[in-house]
């Protein structure tokens, strides 16, 4: 039986207000971020996203992650947090713009020692990760078009029990559209089939923020 739940304005609020709130580092990033980048703040996840990253990344016991798209840095900052002090996530963007802004803030939260950025195609720069299977947490919210190349390099370097995340994977509701009309809904529903028929994963999608999938490597 399906559960129908329409997240109002409303709902959403009272989300928020029962979910930890953003501690003051974590506040004014996001504020700066709406504030000096107002037409691309809709880029930054939610904060009810940044708390289930952090609870997500200690849950899995996570040590080494990556994190592909990094923008201003507020996703990373929840994962890093979620990270004991030897942890290691390393982060592919390709914006030193937005990055540091991230750079910043991280000092400030006193984990810019756990994070390694790296700017650059990430396409190619996630190969200079070790190939064996060794992370144990990854985190994909960068170009849609990438997103399959961005699986298929990630996947095989997961250890055994790792965990997946990947955002935007409804894109508004517009992927289950018989025939999406926008290319950017047509690139993501043609990755949540490439996602669903893999074998190597155990896959839920989650209606958080524009949608959340959750991949735990078999």
């Amino acid at each position: 039986m399906r559960n129908l739940l329409t997240v109002t304005d409303e709902l959403y609020e009272y989300v928020l207000a029962h979910t930890t709130p953003l501690d003051p580092v974590a506040r004014d990033l996001v504020e700066q971020t709406r504030a000096v980048l107002p037409d691309r703040a809709q880029m930054q996840i939610g904060p009810e996203q940044a708390m289930l990253l952090t609870i997500l990344t200690q849950l899995v016991g996570a040590r080494r992650a990556v994190e592909v798209g990094t923008f201003t840095g507020f996703s990373a900052l929840a994962i890093a947090r979620g990270l004991p002090p030897d942890g290691r996530l390393v982060c592919f963007d390709i914006s030193t713009e937005y990055t540091d802004i991230a750079r910043r803030y991280w000092e400030r939260a006193g984990v810019a020692d756990r994070i390694d950025l790296r700017i650059g195609p990430a396409a190619e720069r996630v190969r200079e990760l070790p190939e064996q299977p060794h992370l144990d947490l990854a985190f994909i919210d960068a170009d849609k078009q990438g997103y399959a190349t961005y699986w298929a390099e990630l996947v095989p370097r997961m250890r055994l029990g790792g965990l997946l995340a990947v955002d935007n994977v409804l894109w508004s509701g517009r992927v289950a559209d018989p025939a999406p009309d926008d290319e950017s809904a047509r690139t993501m529903a043609r990755f949540n089939e490439l996602v669903v028929a893999d074998d190597r994963v155990d896959v839920v999608i989650l209606p958080v923020g524009d949608g959340l999938t959750l991949a735990r490597r078999r």
